[in-house]
C-alpha cells in the first residue's frame, strides 16, 4: 500500500511517500510560517504528484494555522483519491523518532505551546504514552517530569531549566512515518490542539 505523509502541525513541514514501510521519497523543510503555501507544491513533486491509496496526517498539537493546514489538504487529496485517511498525534511521532536515535527507553517530549507554555507528555518504550498531552508552563512541567531523555523543540530548555538531562532536538518529520506504532494511527480524524480554547462563548440567560 502506498501511504502519503504529511505534517506540517509544527514550524516543521515534511510530506514523504511510503510504498509499505519503505520510504520512496520526500521532503523536509523549516519554514516557521508558509506552510499552506508551501505544502502543496512539495507534495506535486513527489512521484505520480503525492498519489496514494492512504493519507497519513499529523493532528498536532502545534501552531493552529498548520495543523488546520494539514489537516484540510490531508482530507481533500483524501476525498480526490478516493483513499483511506488516517492521523496520528505529533508528540507520538517525535517520541518514535528520539527512540529510534536513542533506544526504547522513557522519554518526555516537550515542544512550543501557546502563551508562553510547553506542550509536553511522557512516554515509556515502544513508544507508548504514559499519560495525556498537556500544556504546562515552564516551571510547571519541570516539577512533574522526571525523564533523562528530553525530546522536542523545547527539549534543551527544559532541560536548562530544570539542571539535569540530555535534551534531543527533534522536530516532527513525516519521513519517519513508518516509525509509528500502528496504535497510533486513528480513523478519528480531529485536531489535537493540547489546551482549552482562549475564547469562550457568552453565557447563555438562564
Amino acid at each position: 500500500m502506498l501511504t502519503l505523509a504529511i505534517d506540517c502541525a509544527t514550524e516543521a513541514c515534511s510530506v514523504a511517500l511510503f510504498d509499505g514501510a519503505t520510504r520512496v521519497a520526500g521532503d523536509y523543510r523549516l519554514l516557521g510560517r508558509g506552510h499552506a503555501e508551501q505544502l502543496i507544491t512539495m507534495i506535486a513533486a513527489l512521484p505520480d504528484r503525492g498519489r496514494a491509496q492512504r493519507v497519513a496526517v499529523a493532528m498536532g498539537p502545534g501552531s493552529f494555522t498548520g495543523v488546520r493546514v494539514g489537516l484540510a489538504a490531508a482530507r481533500a487529496l483524501a476525498f480526490a483519491w478516493n483513499a483511506e485517511l488516517v492521523g496520528y498525534p505529533t508528540l507520538t511521532l517525535i517520541a518514535a523518532m528520539a527512540q529510534a536515535a536513542r533506544g526504547e527507553c522513557p522519554l518526555a517530549v516537550v515542544t512550543t505551546g501557546g502563551h508562553g507554555e510547553w506542550f509536553v507528555q511522557r512516554f515509556e518504550g515502544q513508544v507508548q504514552a504514559m499519560d495525556e498531552v498537556a500544556s504546562r508552563k515552564p516551571q510547571e512541567a519541570a516539577g512533574a517530569i522526571v525523564e533523562v531523555f528530553i525530546a522536542g523543540s523545547q527539549a534543551q530548555a527544559f532541560v536548562d531549566l530544570r539542571g539535569q538531562g540530555e535534551a534531543l532536538d527533534v522536530l516532527p518529520d513525516a519521513n519517519h512515518f513508518a516509525l509509528l506504532p500502528p496504535s497510533a494511527l486513528s480513523h478519528d480524524i480531529r485536531p489535537i490542539y493540547g489546551r482549552a480554547p482562549d475564547a469562550r462563548l457568552p453565557a447563555v440567560p438562564a
